[in-house]
């Protein structure tokens, strides 16, 4: 198993080919739901684009070091919304499909914490690995050789207040002897 590194261009480029698939689908949705935290700015873009709400479930199953281990997975109590009832059709997004455990399972979750209100839900995911049980009805990007990826914020997860602090501090005496 390879690494692959995502610049911010090619994220953004790949959320862009995502949209532009669910578009051409021509299937319509009246709700978004993502998986925080990988799926948050997939939803984020989505919502804007498509002028629909945004409900966020949050979802953990990854943990240990660099949170390379696929532990239990682990849903908050309820959907954080501003929509009084969740949306009948519902596009369920994410950032990667790796084991599919996740997604299958969320689709279940959502059936039994809101089946009054959701008829149908989709999936869609920026990464599809070719490892996973599930196979989401759109992707950006077909992985059959189940790469981990190394997307652009990562660095943020190596990096602590006072290590931000400090970059700024020295990006500004820089720019101070610049002048």
């Amino acid at each position: 198993m390879h690494d692959l590194y995502v610049s911010w261009s090619d994220y953004h480029a790949l959320i862009e080919r995502l949209a532009v698939q669910i578009y051409q689908s021509r299937w319509e949705f009246n709700q978004i739901v993502c998986l925080a935290r990988g799926g948050l700015r997939v939803g984020d873009i989505f919502s804007r684009l498509y002028k629909q709400p945004l409900a966020i479930l949050a979802a953990s199953s990854y943990e240990g070091k660099g949170d390379r281990v696929r532990g239990n997975l682990t849903f908050s109590h309820t959907l954080t919304m501003t929509t009084p009832h969740l949306g009948s059709r519902v596009l369920l997004v994410d950032d990667l499909v790796d084991s599919g455990n996740t997604l299958q399972q969320t689709v279940i979750w959502l059936k039994k914490h809101y089946g009054a209100d959701v008829k149908e839900v989709k999936t869609a995911v920026i990464w599809y690995k070719g490892c996973s049980i599930v196979k989401p009805d759109y992707y950006a990007d077909y992985l059959p050789d189940n790469p981990w990826i190394h997307q652009p914020f990562e660095p943020y997860e190596l990096l602590t207040p006072a290590q931000l602090a400090k970059n700024h501090e020295e990006l500004l005496v820089s720019h101070a002897k610049k002048q």
